[in-house]
């Protein structure tokens, strides 16, 4: 495990890999943020945005479609520019946490009460049209929404209930438990789906990114050096580098001290490569 980018992020979030352009992207949520990296030349790059972000999707018409707390925005990298294309009304002191886009070219993407999800949130589809409904209610801190590459399950977290759940996706309202980090340090946060079927996720507060088997079993544990490991996204030309989103935010001063790293963009071989997603046609 090493560190690509120490980009210091209060509250990193949403990786995602950009194959035209030969990137990953992520957030930096409470920074306002968007940070870049490019694995082949070293070379990185960020900006500031004026709202907070912190999901997004590579666009087939370029640039990238981004959850924003204000709507979906599409973000024009090149320039730094952001613009609101689709506003939306999350409601006061609610931002959006996670998303993904599915093998079916579909972004899911979520909200939250910024007061650690005292307040249940939602998740939402948007699809190629750019209509978008809510699909999911009820829970309070959203994260993991990623979509099997048979499109047939969810894997959803709620990260306060310390659960990943699996939905059918034709019908949200079967879910069972899929994983749970009860009775453990860390509560599941963002993840990855590999070309075997498994899934990655980062355990805040636990140091560690857990592979889960297809059935919910435990089948590596990956540490991690800093203590709040945030969400992850296979990158590469080839898909073969999974690339660890961190965060600072909520640790104490001398926390920090001892993890300088904190908020750092990380990378690692795993072994196995990324399960390849489209860009978004809307």
């Amino acid at each position: 495990m090493r560190c690509v980018v120490q980009a210091s992020d209060q509250l990193g979030e949403g990786p995602i890999w950009a194959a035209r352009e030969g990137r990953l992207y992520w957030f930096d949520i409470k920074g306002r943020r968007l940070s870049w990296y490019e694995p082949s030349t070293d070379a990185r790059g960020a900006f500031e945005l004026p709202v907070r972000a912190s999901a997004a999707a590579p666009r087939a018409k370029g640039g990238l479609l981004v959850a924003t707390e204000k709507g979906l925005g599409v973000c024009d990298p090149a320039t730094g520019t952001l613009g609101i294309v689709q506003p939306y009304d999350l409601g006061d002191g609610f931002r959006t946490n996670d998303g993904k886009i599915d093998p079916q070219g579909r972004f899911w993407w979520s909200t939250m009460d910024d007061d650690g999800g005292k307040r249940p949130g939602a998740v939402f589809r948007t699809g190629p049209d750019m209509k978008t409904v809510r699909v999911l209610t009820g829970i309070h801190i959203p994260n993991t929404i990623s979509v099997s590459a048979d499109g047939r399950t969810l894997y959803m977290a709620d990260s306060k209930l310390k659960t990943i759940f699996a939905h059918d996706v034709d019908q949200l309202g079967q879910v069972r438990e899929f994983a749970h980090t009860r009775g453990e340090a860390g509560s599941p946060d963002g993840s990855a789906i590999d070309a075997e079927g498994y899934l990655w996720n980062a355990q805040w507060g636990a140091w560690r990114i857990v592979r889960y088997a297809p059935d919910g079993r435990v089948d590596r544990i990956v540490r991690v050096p800093v203590e709040q490991p945030t969400s992850c996204a296979f990158g590469g030309p080839d898909l073969a580098t999974l690339y660890v989103t961190s965060a600072w935010d909520e640790l104490f001063h001398q926390q920090r001290a001892e993890q300088p790293l904190a908020g750092g963009l990380f990378a690692f071989e795993p072994g196995v490569k990324g399960m390849p997603l489209p860009e978004f046609a809307g």
